[in-house]
């Protein structure tokens, strides 16, 4: 069974299908670069899967030869409103908007991570600038062979501010992501995969999507509750020391763990069948 949601994007597609959500980025002309849309459209499409329940794996591709040129051109050039070039407002304040503004663009890509099924890139091309942000934000990452990463923003005078410098480290050795953001330079396929930024590499887009999805299938057909709480307690032990993400388990643990899902774990083995999860319930929103 296959259906569509986020019909209104403009910069996405997004296709479900059986407990997997596909959302391709469909710009191919302008290297799927972010529009501003895009920075409002991709958060809001996340947190609705997530709320959806039904929703047990997202895989994020792409069309065309890049995966994503990062942030469109437009954003930058498109006013003074964020910055403030030019304003007659006081400067405190516009600098505080400015804040805001970067806070926001991250909140983007931390949907991400807050969403409760594994979020995995599939990446072709060129995979650049803001697109290095938002790779770091999901779960996990495949590349096609002619796929390459680049920290742009280093090459354009700035400092990258969407994620990379904060999570591409705790990916990959420290020394190895200060390389990559000192220098801009490309790093293929397969220096990545070396260093531990993606999973595997794929010969070709058609093989990298489709492996991709086949992984976002196997997860689906996981208990949606356990691999919630996995994937929670791999982010906060990112995060936090060893004796207090022991603590955050046990405190997880004390409520989530249920036997429902184990013994049909069990009695669908031994009734020679693929077990069957309920979906998780949508987000609480009060009493």
């Amino acid at each position: 069974m296959t259906s569509t949601t986020g019909a209104s994007a403009t910069t996405f597609e997004i296709a479900i299908d059986e407990g997997v959500a596909h959302l391709r980025l469909n710009r191919p002309d302008a290297f799927n670069s972010m529009t501003r849309e895009f920075w409002e459209e991709l958060p809001a499409a996340v947190r609705e899967l997530d709320a959806s329940g039904t929703v047990r794996a997202l895989v994020i591709s792409s069309t065309g030869k890049h995966f994503c040129a990062g942030m469109d051109l437009a954003v930058f050039t498109g006013g003074s409103d964020a910055a403030g070039v030019g304003s007659d407002k006081e400067l405190g304040r516009l600098r505080a908007r400015l804040r805001e503004s970067v806070l926001h663009l991250q909140g983007s890509f931390t949907a991400l991570e807050q969403a409760r099924f594994p979020v995995i890139a599939a990446i072709q091309g060129g995979c650049i600038g803001g697109a290095v942000d938002m790779v770091s934000a999901c779960d996990l990452r495949y590349a096609s062979a002619d796929a390459f990463f680049c920290v742009q923003e280093i090459n354009i005078g700035m400092t990258a501010d969407v994620g990379t410098l904060q999570r591409l480290p705790k990916i990959i050795p420290d020394g190895i992501a200060r390389e990559w953001a000192y220098r801009g330079h490309r790093v293929p396929a397969a220096r990545a995969a070396e260093v531990g930024l993606v999973n595997e590499v794929f010969a070709d887009h058609d093989a990298l999507v489709e492996g991709a999805l086949a992984v976002a299938r196997e997860i689906a057909s996981k208990s949606p509750l356990a691999i919630w709480g996995t994937k929670e307690m791999v982010t906060y032990a990112r995060d936090h020391s060893v004796d207090d993400a022991l603590r955050h388990m046990a405190a997880w643990q004390s409520g989530m763990f249920q036997p429902a899902d184990m013994i049909e774990t069990f009695v669908a083995k031994g009734e020679g069948r693929e077990p069957s999860f309920d979906d998780l319930l949508p987000p609480g929103r009060g009493l």
